[in-house]
């Protein structure tokens, strides 16, 4: 296999781990950004003992479900895979678009 193959079949499989993470990784850090900044604005509206239950959300409390102690490191383990692979994309894109302008 060719140096261009190999590298042809990393970019592939980076982009396939890439759109497989974001797909999981979509409603939780949706629902982590958003519960977050709803939080916020009621904390600053001086209003937080009344949407308590939303901090719940966004540490990861869901009713009778308790991810309380694993879902900060889901998140924040899935963000950093994305990180990961996205600048590896992105390096290779330029990498490539470089040696085609030469």
């Amino acid at each position: 296999m060719t140096a261009t193959k190999q590298n042809a079949q990393y970019f592939k499989s980076i982009r396939h781990l890439h759109r497989l993470i974001a797909t999981i990784m979509m409603l939780p850090l949706l629902l982590t950004a958003i519960t977050g900044t709803v939080y916020q604005i009621f904390d600053l509206a001086g209003k937080e003992d009344n949407f308590k239950w939303i901090l719940g959300w966004h540490k990861g409390h869901f009713g009778s479900v308790n991810l309380d102690m694993i879902y900060p490191f889901f998140n924040a383990i899935g963000l950093c895979v994305l990180l990961f692979t996205g600048i590896s994309m992105w390096l290779n894109l330029r990498r490539t678009s470089k040696k085609q302008s030469t």
